[in-house]
């Protein structure tokens, strides 16, 4: 028999018993996850609020001063006033943007002629400057309705709807891609250090001296960290749900099925490492390395992938994590089923057997 399951059982029981033994892996598994949800759930947010706005108001009349109750009702700008120096402030960075309201706003909005106030930008943060000026048109709309003391009618209205997402909470964009990282890096890394420890310690050639297959030893030693990696998705989907209230839209038999497409592949990745390297501190770089920073910027967790450049596009179509993160917030956002999602299931499927199989290869290419 080339494959006896009770004999892959004994390893996997070998490895459970020095999981439990092993504070560090025990720590990585459990403690990794908890703290990704908590930074990028909590931290990071795409909205830009508190914008510092520093505000010369030369004219002191009463439409002056609507204009300064409309910025700062907008929820998202904090006006800094008096400021005889609005530039100088956006030069040392105490403010982001400048006001210039010149004098007799007031009496040439009142008679009906036509005004300006001038907005300056600190364009050095391109990301930032491009959420701000997204918040001026509705700041100028309202403005031109409360200030004229009228509804103003514009030629064409343009009404917008956002699907998916309405309220376009960042939350909702950002947690669900957690699985992705967090399979990305915690099933290389802990797969590359249990089997490159192996090898560094010598007992490989012990457990090789059995009547244990390398197929077996492989299947045996990647089931628990497959479970263990699974349980943190779990643990993200609960948070995901229960905590930042994100939507689950799709089928949940399809999010796992997507899920062990990944694990197979992050698996087999680690393994290849590990042979590749056999040694654990090596094994630990090359994993933070290939894990998290694919995971983290080339799988349109943070950065879309249209928006790179022409190369990055395609090198990301190798990347297993482009592929799971579309299909991860397909499911999770939109509710897509496998007919939508059959380019990134199939390709998911192509890069995992491709994966697994060059790992198995090595494995037992590496042995004789």
């Amino acid at each position: 028999m080339l494959f006896n399951i009770h004999r892959a059982y004994s390893i996997a029981r070998k490895e459970v018993m020095h999981i439990l033994r092993d504070p560090f892996v025990l720590a990585l598994a459990l403690g990794l996850p908890v703290m990704l949800v908590a930074f990028f759930g909590y931290a990071i947010d795409f909205e830009v609020k508190n914008i510092k706005l520093a505000v010369s108001d030369r004219d002191n009349g009463p439409a002056a001063r609507r204009l300064k109750e409309i910025f700062a009702a907008s929820g998202y700008f904090e006006i800094l006033e008096p400021a005889p120096a609005p530039v100088a402030l956006v030069d040392s960075g105490a403010a982001a943007a400048a006001v210039f309201i010149e004098p007799g706003f007031s009496k040439k909005l009142k008679d009906g002629e036509p005004v300006s106030v001038q907005f300056v930008l600190d364009g050095s943060d391109n990301s930032k400057a491009a959420a701000v000026l997204g918040y001026l048109p509705g700041i100028q709309s309202a403005a031109s309705s409360r200030l004229a003391g009228r509804t103003v009618r514009e030629p064409i209205a343009l009404a917008a709807r956002f699907l998916y997402n309405p309220e376009l909470n960042s939350r909702w964009f950002t947690v669900p891609g957690l699985a992705a990282i967090i399979i990305g890096l915690l099933a290389i890394l802990l797969t590359a250090l249990t089997v490159a420890r192996e090898w560094e310690n010598g007992s490989m050639e012990l457990l090789l001296s059995t009547p244990v297959r390398p197929l077996e030893i492989m299947a045996g030693k990647l089931a628990p960290y497959g479970a263990l990696v699974l349980a943190g998705v779990f643990f993200v989907y609960l948070v995901s749900r229960l905590v930042f209230g994100v939507p689950f839209r799709g089928g949940h038999a399809l999010y796992l099925a997507a899920c062990l497409l990944f694990i197979t592949a992050a698996l087999s990745q680690g393994l290849l490492i590990s042979v590749l390297t056999r040694q654990q501190q090596v094994a630990m770089q090359l994993s933070m390395i290939s894990g998290l920073l694919p995971s983290l910027l080339l799988s349109g967790f943070i950065f879309p992938v249209e928006s790179m450049p022409r190369f990055f596009r395609y090198f990301t179509m190798i990347l297993p994590p482009r592929w799971f993160m579309a299909a991860i917030r397909g499911i999770t956002l939109k509710g897509a089923g496998l007919a939508e999602l059959s380019v990134p299931f199939l390709a998911l499927g192509v890069l995992s057997a491709l994966m697994l199989g060059l790992a198995v290869l090595k494995f037992k290419t590496d042995l004789e």
